[in-house]
């Protein structure tokens, strides 16, 4: 396994005028691993997932992805990561077979239709892969999204809350291929979630952000032991709150 981080800020800032986004933050994510990116609403993490992307440019500091500096050389890593989020939507007049054909193109996928035919064997499209994307069910458009993450089978993969609104039978079918996915390819997943339970079975770290700073990190039995709490969400309401070693300004 490389030394080198497969994704890293670097004193990272993001301003918008008087607003700081993001203030001067650092980890490092190591290659294979999967790393959380938790805190509250307005704590950063999507300016953060945003400038890890390439398409947020920082006002000071490095986001790198697979070892490039993406305000300034994304095309070099673009090939080789992916981003899922339920809340972007695909067109939803295209069906999902045109869909991936898209963004398989889009990523330069050798064989686009043998792509798309051992995604959906895996991902279990098959009975609705001719659907238009704006009549499937929200968990039908979960799994397509997925499929869509995949489609270029990234080395780095970033994830915006994958199982946000899923009933938790699905939840856990979505869980369960992202694992098998880490496994198969060694690939590395950084994971924005306000699902507890969710960081506690995938991450082996996680770094906790408050009001654009980073005011903890380690794993999810380090910080359940550092807090005194028994599950994850009540660390999470410390550090949201500012109590305990959280409680950074």
């Amino acid at each position: 396994m490389s030394s080198t981080p497969a994704i890293a800020a670097e004193d990272l800032v993001k301003r918008y005028r008087e607003t700081v986004a993001v203030d001067g933050i650092d980890f490092a994510v190591a290659p294979g691993s999967v790393c959380g990116l938790l805190g509250g609403n307005g704590a950063g993490k999507t300016t953060t997932i945003g400038m890890l992307m390439g398409l947020v440019a920082p006002s000071a500091g490095i986001a790198r992805v697979l070892g490039h500096d993406m305000a300034r050389e994304r095309h070099r890593a673009l090939g080789r990561m992916n981003f899922e989020s339920p809340y972007v939507e695909m067109p939803h007049r295209l069906s999902v077979r045109e869909n991936l054909r898209v963004f398989a193109m889009l990523y330069g996928v050798e064989d686009v239709r043998g792509r798309i035919a051992e995604l959906a064997a895996t991902l279990e499209l098959g009975e609705f892969l001719d659907r238009p994307v704006g009549k499937l069910s929200a968990g039908q458009k979960t799994r397509v999204a997925l499929a869509k993450a995949l489609v270029n089978e990234p080395d780095a993969l970033l994830l915006d809350e994958p199982t946000a609104s899923l009933d938790p039978d699905t939840a856990d079918w979505i869980r369960s291929r992202l694992e098998d996915y880490r496994r198969r390819r060694s690939a590395t997943i950084l994971l924005a979630s306000h699902n507890m339970r969710e960081v506690e079975r995938l991450c082996d770290r996680v770094v906790m952000m408050r009001r654009g700073r980073i005011v903890d990190d380690g794993s999810p039995a380090a910080l359940l032991a550092r807090y005194g709490r028994a599950d994850l969400e009540d660390v999470f309401l410390d550090v949201a709150r500012g109590r305990g070693k959280g409680a950074a300004p």
